[in-house]
Order: C-alpha cells, then sequence, then structure tokens
C-alpha cells in the first residue's frame, strides 16, 4: 500500500517535471543554444566525426600519459553511459505510452541536444583543474561555481552533485540492474523459482544475477577511471555495432514496411490517435512529453552527466571535445535508439493482435523489445536482446558511477570513495529485485531534478562557450591549417 502511495506521489511529480520542467529546460535550451552558436551541431559534426574517427588508431603516447583520458576514451565512456536501457527498455515505454510520435520527439530533443551538450562539454575542458598529481577533476560542480561566485555557486553546485549521485550513481545503476536482470530472467530463467524477499515473490535467478553484476562492477569500480576508459574504449564499438547489425537485418527483412514505419512516425507526431486505427489514444502533448522525457534519459544533453567524462579528455582545444560530444548524441539517438523504434514499428508490434499484445494489453519497456526481436529471429530474439542489455546497461553502470564518482570527491573528498563503491553495489543488487516501475520512476525523478542547475549554469556561461568557439574557429583552426 506505502509503495503504491509512492509510486503515484512519483508519478504526479514526475508529470509535472517532464511536462512543464524539461520542455523549457531542454527544449528551451537546445534553441537558445542552438541559435547563439549559429547551428554548430550541423557546422561541427564533420569536424567531430574527423576528431572521433580520424585518430582512433593513432597511439599518442604523450597524452596517454597523461592524467585524464584520451578524446576517444571520454567519448566511449559517456557514449558507455548514454547507451543503455534508454535505447533498448526507455525507447519502447516511450511508444507504448506516447505511440510512434514519441520518437519524432526524441528527433527533435536530440537535434536541439547536439548543441547543448556541445556547451557542456566546451565548459567541462575550460574549467577542468589537474592536481600536482597529474589527477584530472571537471564537471558541471566546477562550471557552475565558475558562473556564480560565492554562496549561491557553492550551493547550487553542491544541490547538482548530490541530485547526480543519487539519479545515476544510486538509482540509475539500480535501474540499469533491473533491466539487465529481467532480460536475463525473460530469455533463460522463466521457469526458475522463487523466493518471497521484500514483501515480494522474486526469481531465484535475479538475485543471483544481480550479486553477479554487483562484485564485477566492484572488481572494475576499484580500478579507477582509466580501467573504465580501457574498459569503455574496447566494449562500446563492439556491443553497439553488434545490434546495429541485428537491427538492420530485421529492417531489411521486413523492408516493405519502411514506408508504414516512417508514417506512423511522423503522423504520430502530430495525431498519435490517427495511428494505428486509434490504439493509443494520447494526445499530441502525451507523445511530445514522452519523447523528450525519454530522449533525455536516452542522449542525456543538457542533463549534466556526459561533462564528467569529457572533461578527462586531453585534447588541444576545449572545443574538439565539444565536436566529439555532438557526434555521441548522434550516436545514441539516431543510430542505436533509432533501431529499437524501427524494428518495433517496423515489424508492426503496435498493431492490435500482434505478439506484443497479452490479454489485450501492449507490452512495455524491454519486453516490447524481446517481443519486436523474437517475431524475426524466433526464441533467438530474446536471448539476443539479453546480450545486449547485459552489455549496454552494465557499460552505461560503469559511466554512471564514474559521474557519481566524481561529484561525491567534491562534496566529501577522495576519503568517501571506497564507502560510495559499496553502496553503488548495494543498490545494484537491491535494483535487480524491485519492481520496475518503482525504479524507473524514481530515476526519472531525480534525472529532471539534476536538469535545473546544470541548465542554469549553461545558460550563465553562454558568453564563455561563445568565446571558445570564436577562439577555436579564428586563432586554432587557421593555426592547425598552417601546422598542416
Amino acid at each position: 500500500m506505502c509503495m503504491d502511495l509512492f509510486n503515484k506521489l512519483l508519478t504526479s511529480t514526475n508529470d509535472i517535471l517532464t511536462g512543464y520542467v524539461l520542455l523549457v529546460a531542454l527544449v528551451g535550451g537546445g534553441i537558445w543554444f542552438t541559435f547563439q552558436l549559429g547551428f554548430v551541431q550541423i557546422r561541427e559534426f564533420k569536424n567531430g566525426l574527423r576528431q572521433v574517427f580520424g585518430g582512433l588508431f593513432k597511439k599518442d603516447k604523450s597524452k596517454s600519459q597523461e592524467g585524464g583520458l584520451s578524446s576517444f576514451q571520454a567519448l566511449t565512456t559517456a557514449i558507455a553511459a548514454q547507451v543503455g536501457t534508454g535505447n533498448l527498455a526507455g525507447a519502447a515505454t516511450a511508444i507504448a505510452a506516447g505511440g510512434p510520435g514519441a520518437i519524432f520527439w526524441m528527433w527533435v530533443s536530440a537535434f536541439l541536444g547536439m548543441a547543448t551538450i556541445f556547451c557542456e562539454a566546451t565548459l567541462a575542458q575550460v574549467y577542468r583543474t589537474v592536481g600536482a598529481d597529474g589527477q584530472v577533476t571537471g564537471g558541471p560542480v566546477y562550471y557552475i561555481r565558475a558562473a556564480f561566485k560565492g554562496t549561491f555557486g557553492k550551493v547550487l553546485a553542491g544541490i547538482f552533485a548530490v541530485l547526480i549521485t543519487l539519479a545515476l550513481g544510486l538509482f540509475g545503476n539500480a535501474v540499469q540492474a533491473n533491466s539487465i536482470t529481467d532480460a536475463f530472467h525473460t530469455a533463460f530463467f522463466s521457469n526458475v523459482g522463487s523466493i518471497s524477499l521484500l514483501g515480494q515473490q522474486i526469481p531465484l535467478d535475479k538475485i543471483i544475477v544481480g550479486i553477479i553484476l554487483a562484485v564485477v562492477a566492484w572488481m572494475i569500480f576499484g580500478g579507477g577511471v582509466s580501467r573504465i576508459g580501457q574498459i569503455t574504449e574496447k566494449m562500446v564499438p563492439i556491443m553497439a555495432g553488434f545490434y546495429l547489425l541485428g537491427g538492420l537485418i530485421i529492417v531489411i527483412m521486413n523492408i516493405e514496411n519502411v514506408p508504414y514505419m516512417f508514417a506512423s512516425i511522423i503522423q504520430g507526431a502530430f495525431n498519435p490517435r490517427a495511428v494505428c486505427g486509434g490504439v493509443f489514444g494520447v494526445a499530441m502533448k502525451e507523445a511530445v512529453k514522452k519523447g523528450v522525457a525519454r530522449g533525455l534519459f536516452s542522449n542525456e544533453a543538457g542533463m549534466g552527466s556526459t561533462p564528467n567524462a569529457h572533461a578527462q579528455a586531453n585534447v588541444d582545444h576545449p572545443c574538439q571535445q565539444g565536436q566529439v560530444a555532438i557526434v555521441s548524441v548522434f550516436i545514441d539517438t539516431f543510430l542505436v535508439l533509432n533501431m529499437t523504434a524501427f524494428v518495433i514499428i517496423g515489424t508492426k508490434m503496435l498493431e492490435p493482435g500482434s505478439v506484443a499484445y497479452v490479454d489485450g494489453k501492449l507490452l512495455e519497456g524491454i519486453a516490447l523489445t524481446q517481443a519486436a526481436y523474437n517475431s524475426a529471429f524466433g526464441s533467438f530474439g530474446s536471448i539476443f536482446i539479453a546480450i545486449c542489455m547485459l552489455f549496454f546497461a552494465f557499460s552505461t553502470i560503469l559511466g554512471w558511477y564514474f559521474f557519481g564518482e566524481t561529484n561525491v570527491k567534491y562534496l566529501f573528498g577522495e576519503k568517501a570513495v571506497k564507502p560510495y563503491i559499496a553502496l553503488v553495489c548495494v543498490f545494484i543488487v537491491l535494483g535487480s529485485l524491485m519492481k520496475v516501475s518503482t525504479i524507473w520512476n524514481m530515476s526519472d525523478c531525480f534525472n529532471s531534478l539534476m536538469v535545473v542547475p546544470n541548465v542554469i549554469g549553461l545558460f550563465a556561461l553562454t558568453g564563455v562557450v561563445k568565446k571558445a568557439y570564436k577562439d577555436y574557429k579564428e586563432n586554432f583552426v587557421p593555426k592547425h591549417q598552417e601546422k598542416k
């Protein structure tokens, strides 16, 4: 009973945050930064690709010996955090709640978010610090403090540090663990017995998988940011390529449905009730809200999370990492998340009578994604998604742990890291056991709240970003071209 009331409170709070706060802060902020920087997401996209892939196979020993990460490692750490349950389960949840049109609004928020994340990454580089021991530190707490001197800046930065630690390091990682264990239960252990725990029947396999995840995570966390960077730079390209290939095969198998797929998304964005015979019955506002909210959870632009990774990058100019950040949103939303949406809609899972309907109700979350893949791959579809979910969500656990660690150090110093590691591992286990609705609602709530202090800081430092970008174009680029 108490949990039901708690869920209702969280749902009401999230409705206010996603319906008003996120729309104003993220969409409004994205529009502001897009025009202030002259559509930087278009102008610098090519340079971002060159920055990411041009030096992919180069070994810069001088930079690898410095503190922090290479630009590519910072990118993969950021993408590891971005590409998780938001791409597999979150996209399906948005479609189930807001119709296919929610995907269109994800595109819009991602496009605008590219300008926002350029600002985040650039500011993270401008205000990062390197200690006497070579340790690199940076992120929103540092540029918020720079934006507002005195008590207000300290309080705002402190609020952000607490929110990101709760939103990602604890509750967010519980979401990732929950999605992994749920996917594995569906794919491999649906007939395993359960025990009574926490007032509910919990399958034994979820307990075991949750503990294994926590132990492996603990072993990696202890190696610090360098170990996390080394793992993500190898894991992220492989896992993204594996998932995109599987999805592309299904799209090709259903190539005749591609026109239907795009028509459903575009029509559903502006007239959701007319899609799929009105089965969704949602208003345009709901499609927009679900698209923006899940878009945030997926690409994290404006949330203040990925700047903690981008601050670690060793680059020659701050705007170069801003270019890399633009590419990270493109990979997350326009490649990986889109593939989930295309598979679900392209296999016509949303049509009444499809295998995605159980007792007349459309599945949601990872179950909907698995049903779509099962329709093409048979029982292997659930196994495919379970494997992808393991790598996607576990890589996100690594990224989000690191973002939380950065802010825990800011709040309490180095001595707090070991207790924080232990607490994260406890939440990984607990997240594996909790009801999915509760853990998603808690994570959504704190994700939304942490946007506010971050965006306030970004608005205040718009001039700094414009100055850095002007310096990049007028001074850095000409000098770099002369050297060539």
